[in-house]
């Protein structure tokens, strides 16, 4: 890995059949833009995109992209430009400044996001999508923001990841209701477990977290909370049901324009 730069967002995406990730990277590092016009965001994902000039580097995932595209997360750490870097999942929006995160998170080697909120800025106690993690004791963790600096324990850390990847048909017979296939907050969850999650998390209520709009953890009646609530974005900021959203918002409806 290269450090060309102290601190920046990182952006995994890669397309599938079924969403365009890169157009939701675009969207995400425009609302970042909005706050923080001296932002440094780099994409990564599967092939140049370098056209884009919303981001300041664009980087091609080092070992290629594999069948199951969150496996491929591990790599993260090789490819990022920075030497403190913050990843987001790409189908957020920045609904406030969130520089802030730097100071709060800069003296630790590496800061996985416990927990989410739902629209009203209240921890969710939903757990409908979290059924591995209870019936296995597993950390609450969501990778969709993850901090870490260039540093041994971060290393470690994705090898880990890396690891539970590669080896998820063996690890899976030692959970109860596993996935048949990995996906990226589990693995999370397993390694936090494996190197101590006060190690690699802060105490719940510290810490960054999500705006979560899926069905389960908010009041609507169908899946697509777009049609169904009244949102807004005002002054580069969004409310949704008028009140305003802090943060970041994981509208999880792929296709939503905010433009």
């Amino acid at each position: 890995m290269t450090v060309q730069s102290e601190r920046g967002y990182l952006i995994p995406a890669v397309n599938t059949d079924q969403t365009d990730y890169v157009a939701c990277a675009i969207k995400l590092a425009k609302s970042i833009k909005r706050w923080h016009p001296d932002a440094k965001i780099c994409l990564l994902s599967d092939r140049d995109y370098s056209e884009h000039e919303i981001f300041d580097y664009t980087k091609i995932l080092p070992f290629g992209s594999s069948r199951n595209k969150q496996s491929d997360d591990w790599q993260v750490f090789r490819a990022s430009p920075f030497r403190q870097t913050i990843k987001l999942e790409a189908d957020m929006y920045a609904a406030s400044p969130i520089d802030h995160w730097w100071t709060l998170l800069e003296k630790r080697d590496l800061v996985v996001s416990l927990g989410a909120r739902d629209f009203y800025d209240q921890r969710t106690d939903c757990r409908l999508y979290r059924k591995t993690f209870d019936k296995n004791h597993l950390p609450d963790v969501y990778n969709a923001i993850t901090y870490w600096r260039l540093s041994q324990t971060a290393r470690e850390f994705f090898e880990y990841v890396r690891f539970v990847f590669e080896h998820w048909n063996q690890i899976k017979r030692g959970l109860r209701t596993p996935d048949d296939e990995p996906t990226t907050d589990v693995v999370y969850a397993v390694v936090a477990s494996i190197m101590g999650v006060e190690n690699v998390t802060l105490p719940l209520g510290y810490g960054p977290t999500i705006v979560h709009m899926k069905k389960g953890i908010i009041p609507i009646v169908g899946e697509d909370w777009t049609k169904e609530l009244i949102w807004e974005c005002v002054d580069n900021g969004l409310r949704i049901n008028t009140i305003d959203q802090y943060g970041l918002v994981h509208y999880h409806i792929k296709n939503w324009s905010y433009e």
